[in-house]
């Protein structure tokens, strides 16, 4: 009789708490392990609640991801499609400068991921904080439209990572709090379908701006480009911000049997609650949590090398540019492999779902990858190189896939789980430029100059290595006295007819 009365207790507790206004993972220290798993399953009449809990989930929370992500990719990759719109010429990027603006987007990425995650996971309320990020990166992108030189488009891509942190690895943790580990690659493959559909409807964007707004109010076409989509990033995520629901026990739409449901599912999934332990220390201990798990670091490889495949996106309008047509063709040519594999990846995570199988699902994809690089590299006729790009793009059916791996495999805290997946989203950029700055200082201390100050060599080693380079020439392989040498060599190589002859054949 205690027995009942003390589980009475509990249960209104946690009522009491349901109708809070909004609670944060280590609040809930009072829900026991038994209480979590309640014999383990549901029963019938929670099942029917269930489903109708699940259905209120799909037809709110992912169609907003899925916009907001959507015009997150949109908003990120709209520099490739400004790029065939004339913002290379209009800001004088030369050489490797438009790369240089490309990449340093991913700098402010990197910085923000897990900080970021600890910090939603510590706030308790996504809307309000992914929302304000969101926001804050519409204006970005629209203000982008504005630069005028080299300097303010890389401090505007660099600004506009760290807006965007946030966003990506924020959602995957809110998602794995609403969803089963059945459940989640099914929705994960739906919620990254949002940044295929904008590699399709992005680049039609680009051609309806590039055909209708180039030149009015005397903007170019990439400058509208930017206007145009930043705009609609604002408006989304003002709706991100009043409409998305934080958590079950603070969704008012719920009532308290539907909240009980939510959160018990859940801690049935995982075998015991899905919660942080009491004190704002669980942050810095799940962190600690992640870093010493060994799956962190197996997934993150597997992710750097999705990623890394996956970099062709960045070029895509460049590469259909190849099949010969005109820009705007060459934009619209870009949607039809990105709306095939976001029917292609329904499909797939719906039977990796079904058949509860990750490995697998993760592998096969990544021969067919493998055949479009090499088709592409080894034709030039449209019907080759075209069917290339749909083999390649199956590169992004993994990802659904990845996403679900991961939250499956992190088990609770929920702060350990949040530092994994930024860790994990954020880890290929952290290798990438540690190996480049590794690689950097071994060029600045061992590669050697020239002959004469390679002290590796003694002085008879020295006077062959420049003997030898004078015979070859037929004199000396030096310089002229005096600083002007490098300006009449300048001017000899500009008035050889062989410079422009290579020129061309390099070209």
């Amino acid at each position: 009789m205690d027995g009942n009365l003390m589980n009475h207790d509990r249960a209104n507790e946690k009522a009491d708490l349901s109708h809070q206004e909004f609670i944060r993972d280590h609040d809930l220290n009072g829900v026991s392990r038994a209480d979590a798993m309640h014999f383990g399953a549901l029963t019938e009449g929670e099942l029917v609640i269930e489903k109708k809990l699940k259905r209120k989930i799909d037809l709110l929370i992912m169609p907003l991801v899925i916009l907001v992500y959507l015009m997150n990719y949109i908003d990120r990759n709209n520099y490739a499609a400004a790029r065939l719109q004339g913002l290379e010429k209009d800001l004088g990027l030369k050489g490797n400068q438009y790369q240089t603006g490309l990449s340093i987007l991913f700098v402010g990425y990197v910085l923000m991921q897990v900080p970021s995650n600890l910090l939603l996971n510590y706030a308790g309320r996504p809307s309000w904080y992914l929302g304000f990020f969101t926001i804050v990166w519409g204006l970005v992108s629209a203000l982008t439209s504005q630069v005028h030189n080299y300097g303010q488009i890389v401090a505007c891509r660099f600004v506009l990572g760290l807006v965007e942190a946030p966003f990506f690895p924020g959602v995957l943790f809110y998602l794995s709090k609403w969803y089963t580990k059945n459940e989640l690659s099914l929705r994960m493959a739906i919620f990254y379908s949002g940044s295929l559909v904008s590699g399709a409807f992005g680049n039609l964007i680009a051609a309806g701006i590039s055909s209708g707004l180039a030149g009015k109010r005397g903007l170019s076409a990439w400058q509208w480009l930017y206007i145009v989509e930043g705009s609609i990033t604002c408006f989304v995520d003002l709706i991100v911000v009043f409409v998305l629901p934080d958590f079950p026990d603070t969704w008012r739409a719920l009532d308290p049997e539907m909240k009980r449901v939510a959160n018990r599912r859940l801690a049935i999934d995982a075998a015991e609650a899905d919660v942080d332990e009491a004190g704002g220390m669980s942050q810095w201990v799940g962190c600690k949590l992640a870093f010493k798990d060994p799956k962190t670091y197996i997934l993150a490889v597997a992710y750097h090398c999705i990623t890394g495949a996956a970099g062709f996106q960045n070029f895509f309008p460049t590469l259909t540019a190849t099949l010969g047509y005109s820009r705007i063709i060459s934009l619209l040519l870009v949607a039809p492999p990105y709306v095939f594999m976001v029917l292609w990846s329904f499909g797939h995570s719906l039977a990796s779902d079904r058949l509860g199988n990750r490995f697998w699902f993760f592998v096969y994809p990544i021969p067919l990858t493998i055949v479009g690089f090499v088709i592409f590299m080894t034709t030039s006729g449209f019907g080759a190189r075209y069917f290339s790009f749909f083999l390649m793009i199956f590169i992004f059916a993994q990802n659904g896939t990845i996403y679900a791996w991961i939250a499956n495999a992190m088990p609770r805290p929920p702060a350990k789980r949040a530092a994994a997946l930024a860790f994990i989203n954020s880890w290929l950029y952290i290798v990438e430029g540690s190996i480049t700055c590794f690689v950097g200082l071994i060029v600045v201390f061992v590669l050697p100059d020239f002959p004469d100050t390679w002290r590796a060599l003694d002085p008879e080693m020295k006077r062959v290595a420049n003997r030898r380079l004078a015979i070859d020439a037929a004199e000396a392989d030096v310089n002229e006295a005096g600083g002007m040498s490098q300006w009449v060599g300048c001017k000899l190589a500009f008035k050889d007819p062989k410079t422009y002859i290579l020129a061309v054949a390099y070209h």
